[in-house]
């Protein structure tokens, strides 16, 4: 692996990890960096036909069934995007990554952590992130955002809220060397500021202090 910077954001439901995502990469790409943006699952073919299945409310997939769907999407994406994106020394800002598998399907859907764990390293090949940005905020939160935005339920979303609850609370547990987190109720700027520091904390000689 070469210099490469691998940067994940996570979090439930209304977090803001998408406009966190446009705004870091509009911030990168001011400081003359060139970042690979890439969400899950989907950023491949193969991928976007695995998201397409797991967020329309018409499937009907058991917790293993989802669990392998998500892990062969993020297999693919990792061998034909992130992992050659790296070896080139880029910057690749991915919108979710293991710990949602986690979180969904552990937490949420209840499968043995060990399995998810295990799922995870087939499909990522022990590839981990420099960087795992964590957005937490109450579900409730989440939710009233959406609303407020006219957005359309998918399958997740619509699960009840005993389940978002769990998967939540994963994201507040979460822990381990890589990980950082942020008050997702806080104002986009501030969020965005606290994310940059982060990254300039992980990778000073990349993320320089932010002009203005």
């Amino acid at each position: 692996m070469s210099d490469g910077f691998f940067l994940v954001l996570e979090g439930p439901e209304g977090a803001g990890k998408t406009s966190l995502a446009t705004a870091l990469v509009a911030a990168m790409q001011a400081e003359g960096l060139d970042p690979v943006a890439v969400r899950e699952p989907g950023g491949t073919g193969p991928a976007e036909h695995a998201r397409q299945a797991l967020l329309d409310p018409a499937s009907r997939l058991d917790p293993h069934t989802e669990l392998l769907f998500v892990a062969a999407a993020r297999a693919h994406l990792v061998q034909a995007i992130i992992r050659p994106a790296l070896a080139e020394g880029r910057i690749v800002l991915s919108d979710r990554y293991e710990l949602s598998t986690l979180a969904y399907q552990g937490a949420g859907r209840g499968l043995p952590a060990a399995t998810v764990a295990q799922v995870n390293e087939v499909a990522t090949q022990g590839l981990t992130p420099d960087l795992v940005l964590v957005l937490d905020i109450p579900p409730e939160v989440g939710r009233s955002r959406q609303a407020a935005v006219g957005k359309s339920r998918d399958r997740f979303e619509r699960e009840d809220d005993g389940f978002h609850e769990r998967v939540a609370d994963a994201y507040r547990k979460a822990a381990g060397p890589a990980v950082r987190h942020l008050d997702g109720t806080a104002p986009r700027a501030d969020v965005l500021a606290a994310a940059w520091a982060a990254l300039q904390e992980a990778r000073p000689e990349t993320f320089r202090r932010r002009r203005g």
